[in-house]
């Protein structure tokens, strides 16, 4: 950022340094915020919680950057009243672990200061009992499931234009809950290589890339592939159709174009594609011509004018359909490298189902029998879970005129409503483990449905 101060620069680059060291990115982010960089000062006291949850240093910086009064330290707690539940979240929310007042985005609603739960916890704690109880202490009420639920998939689509460059996040893959095989793959196959330049000067590889993750909808490629840039220290651009398409012959092309012309001006960053089979369709199912050339244009930029031009660029697409993507897209030195993301496991789930709940007002969840009967779930899927339950202690709250906390009993409820969400992609991608994987290209897909009992 060249209007940056030196001192800003300066402790950037630390904290980038030291990003376990509180203090220094809790000065990082006052200094900021005298700036006017509210929205900068909220991220880094959100990574400042997630390092030491419940510092109220860090929760009092929050408040302030989030245009909150600071709460005064010797303020008399109210008497135990009821409160109303608070609005539940938006299902897309990341996958993965989040801080415990987690910055005010689109996916994430910023927690009032008008309503303080933990106060309100300790006064009225003989009355309703802890938020989380451990599996195997029945605090809840019954309603188990007569049988453990399946559900799959759930993806994410990005939301920054085409024009909008973030600069290197503090997102890492340490930051991603669960997923250590995807963790695994990702470092053997894509970040290793780009993180010891002294190899790959030795073994003559280039520094560029282009990798492709697809999975069923829902579950976290886009959280995944900023992961990806935070690892990389580079910037991070996320591309959809809606970017790119014109109704004026040429300006599709052109707006292609201009996207790598961004990127490598930025170098090093990291060019998301999201939903690559809308972008990059097999051209023999592609009638209008516009988008036969929006392929071309793709393939032309990818590989760069003199074949050294994309050095520091790295690609990354997603998609739930690779099936539908053009072929030449895919051929070496292009979107070589694939990577198939599925639903989150059972540390990824308790990790999710925490975000979702961390701002309702619960009682007695036990999360361990949670993350059991919700195998296979997306994120969508817990999200939805969440959501659902929130309504339903909310609707009997109306109907009583009594308001009370969300129970095991709505979560276990909402769980036995919820159907997979993604069992038709899964019935297509059975169809092509079996009859088109052509060149192995979905082994890892087979064998997971080998594992599963799907095929």
């Amino acid at each position: 950022m060249s209007d940056e101060s030196p001192l800003i620069r300066s402790l950037r680059a630390a904290v980038a340094a030291a990003p376990e060291d509180v203090p220094l990115r809790l000065h990082f982010a006052e200094l900021l915020l005298a700036e006017g960089r509210g929205d900068e000062a909220v991220t880094e006291a959100a990574v400042a919680l997630q390092r030491a949850p419940g510092d109220e240093a860090a929760r009092a910086l929050m408040l302030r950057a989030m245009g909150h009064p600071a709460v005064p330290d010797a303020a008399p707690v109210a008497p135990p009243a009821p409160v109303a539940p608070p609005a539940t979240a938006d299902p897309a929310a990341p996958v993965g672990p989040a801080a415990p007042a987690a910055p005010a985005t689109d996916d994430a609603p910023a927690r009032s200061s008008s309503f303080d739960w933990n106060a309100a916890e300790q006064e009225v704690g003989d009355l309703v009992g802890p938020r989380f109880v451990e599996s195997g202490n029945d605090g809840a009420p019954d309603g188990d499931l007569e049988q453990p639920l399946t559900s799959d998939g759930g993806g994410d689509p990005g939301d920054a234009s085409a024009w909008d460059i973030d600069a290197p996040g503090s997102v890492r893959l340490a930051d991603v809950g669960g997923m250590q095989e995807v963790k695994d793959r990702l470092e053997a196959a894509f970040l290793a290589p780009m993180r010891n330049p002294e190899l790959r000067k030795l073994y003559g590889k280039s520094l560029r890339g282009g990798l492709l993750l697809y999975g069923p909808p829902g579950c976290g490629k886009t959280f995944i592939a900023r992961a990806v840039a935070g690892e990389l220290g580079a910037s991070f651009m996320s591309i959809s159709l809606s970017d790119i398409l014109d109704m004026y012959i040429g300006t599709s092309e052109k707006n292609v174009h201009d996207i790598f012309e961004t990127a490598r001006a930025q170098a090093p960053c990291v060019v998301f594609l999201d939903e690559l089979d809308a972008l990059g369709a097999k051209r023999s199912r592609t009638h209008h011509s516009g988008l036969r050339n929006v392929v071309n244009q793709l393939l032309t930029e990818l590989d760069g004018v003199d074949g050294a031009e994309n050095e520091g660029v790295f690609v990354l697409a997603a998609t739930n359909v690779p099936w539908d993507v053009d072929l030449a897209l895919r051929r070496p030195g292009r979107l070589d490298r694939t990577l198939l993301v599925l639903p989150p496991d059972a540390p990824a789930r308790e990790a999710i189902l925490r975000y979702h709940l961390r701002e309702r007002p619960i009682e007695s969840v036990d999360l361990g029998k949670l993350v059991k009967i919700t195998e296979d779930f997306s994120g969508a899927d817990l999200a939805h879970l969440c959501e659902t339950a929130a309504e339903s202690a909310l609707l009997d709250s109306a109907r009583t005129g009594t308001v009370r906390m969300i129970n095991m009993k709505d979560l276990l409820g909402a769980a036995k409503q919820l159907k997979p969400s993604s069992e038709s992609w899964f019935a297509s991608a059975r169809n092509v483990a079996m009859f088109a994987n052509d060149g192995g290209m979905y082994d890892d897909l087979v064998t997971y449905l080998k594992k599963k009992r799907k095929l």
